[in-house]
């Protein structure tokens, strides 16, 4: 299926639907693998850091990477002659993703039902559809890098929440905002860098119009990743500075003693 001109208006169909469904059902899985994973007495913050960093994974290897897997796979043969919108029947000397200049990739040229879903957001963002060379770096390093450090934190906090020894529980402890301030940094640069080229060019592949594909598919799904790792990172900044207070704290009372 050839990229639309334009965008259609929002229908909720079955596709769309399931899309939806598939999105939106990650968080009470999330939910579920912490009631069976996390003692009850574990705190808010703890428990609402493992869900995100839940979520978080399960988008990134599923979704995203289903993602990657349409941007490499998932292709159409073109005739470079004809005329049709891919650079190479413009002259142009590339550059052409994985060096084809004979061939479009992307979930756009997919009938699989993931392909579906990328066909679905691309409405709103067409970049999501083909292979834009910045989303598909940005992704690589999201799908291999960002979605296992999240379940390294989901590790972190159900080994933490069910260790007694209390040293044990503080080496744990470092290690897991270390992991969530460098994951929850890199979440915020994929988000800039996903959508500043779009602020420099006018929004020129995002649909706007439609308040669905704008206040749902744009804002919504993509704040997340823009609200919760801000919080992360200042959480994390207080966990660190009050371990240097401690610290510091601990080496003036060994010095007046």
């Amino acid at each position: 299926m050839p990229p639309p001109a334009t965008p259609p208006p929002f229908t909720l169909d079955v596709g769309t639907g399931l899309s939806l469904a598939l999105a939106f059902s990650f968080m009470p899985a999330a939910q579920l693998l912490a009631s069976y994973t996390l003692p009850k007495s574990i705190s808010k913050k703890y428990y609402w850091i493992f869900i995100w960093c839940a979520y978080d994974f399960l988008t990134h290897s599923i979704i995203e990477g289903s993602y990657l897997y349409h941007c490499f796979f998932s292709y159409e043969t073109i005739n470079i002659t004809s005329d049709h919108p891919h650079p190479a029947s413009l002259g142009r000397k590339g550059p052409y993703f994985l060096g084809y200049a004979d061939r479009n990739y992307g979930s756009y040229y997919s009938t699989g039902p993931m392909a579906r879903l990328w066909q679905e957001y691309a409405k709103a963002d067409s970049r999501w559809g083909g292979a834009d060379l910045t989303v598909i770096s940005l992704e690589l390093l999201t799908v291999f890098l960002a979605g296992p450090a999240a379940a390294y934190i989901c590790y972190l906090i159900a080994k933490l929440s069910n260790t007694k020894d209390l040293t044990r529980r503080a080496q744990l402890d470092a290690r897991m905002w270390f992991v969530a301030v460098v994951l929850s940094t890199g979440e915020l640069y994929g988000g800039f860098m996903t959508f500043a080229p779009e602020w420099l060019s006018a929004n020129a592949s995002l649909a706007a119009d439609d308040p669905v594909y704008l206040w749902l598919y744009l804002v919504f799904f993509n704040t997340l990743w823009v609200f919760i790792p801000a919080w992360i990172v200042y959480e994390g900044y207080y966990q660190v500075s009050s371990a240097f207070v401690r610290g510091t704290s601990t080496q003036h009372l060994k010095k007046v003693a």
